[in-house]
């Protein structure tokens, strides 16, 4: 096995990035229906703690996945078409802009972000800024569900294309 990818199957970076995001974002859709339909319950409590490092994190990852997928461009997979091509872009836009706008809005209200006990940026006293608040409350949520949504129709076109000429299973799983 090859830690960097090849024109037949992503090399062992890749796929490490990609089913760690994977299995980190699955946790933050739980962490989000939880606090959005098990308000004030012990599962709540549970998963809503974590969500916002969770977040930070898979946005660190994002950007170390994509300066990775930039030394790599040569050498990956083809896309199996245009519509592939642009899903995965659309994929890899909302990773980045939704814990984006959510830090925007952490930034907005004046409180201090502290991943991991690790400092992001310090709050502030004194007005909070609406513009980058409003931006945060309106989009983080939705353009989340439109990326779950985006993330099911990218399992279920992969497992549509399984035993096809279009296999694309083995190129980021064994």
């Amino acid at each position: 096995m090859s830690l960097k990818d090849n024109t037949s199957r992503y090399g062992t970076i890749s796929r490490f990035l990609h089913w760690a995001m994977a299995l980190l974002l699955f946790w933050q859709f739980l962490s989000a229906a939880a606090h959005y339909f098990l308000e004030d319950t012990a599962v709540e409590a549970f998963f809503w703690p974590t969500h916002k490092p969770l977040g930070a994190l898979l946005l660190l990852l994002m950007v170390i996945r994509l300066l990775w997928a930039l030394t790599q461009v040569a050498h990956r997979p083809p896309s199996i078409n245009l519509v592939a091509k642009l899903g995965h872009l659309a994929l890899y836009l909302l990773v980045i802009a939704v814990p984006v706008l959510a830090l925007l809005r952490q930034y907005g209200s004046g409180r201090a972000f502290e991943p991991f006990g690790i400092p992001v940026f310090a709050g502030f006293e004194g007005e909070k800024i609406e513009w980058m608040m409003d931006a945060g409350s309106n989009l983080h949520g939705e353009l989340g569900w439109l990326l779950l949504l985006l993330m099911v129709g990218h399992v279920l076109m992969a497992i549509r294309h399984r035993n096809s000429a279009n296999d694309v299973m083995p190129r980021m799983w064994k």
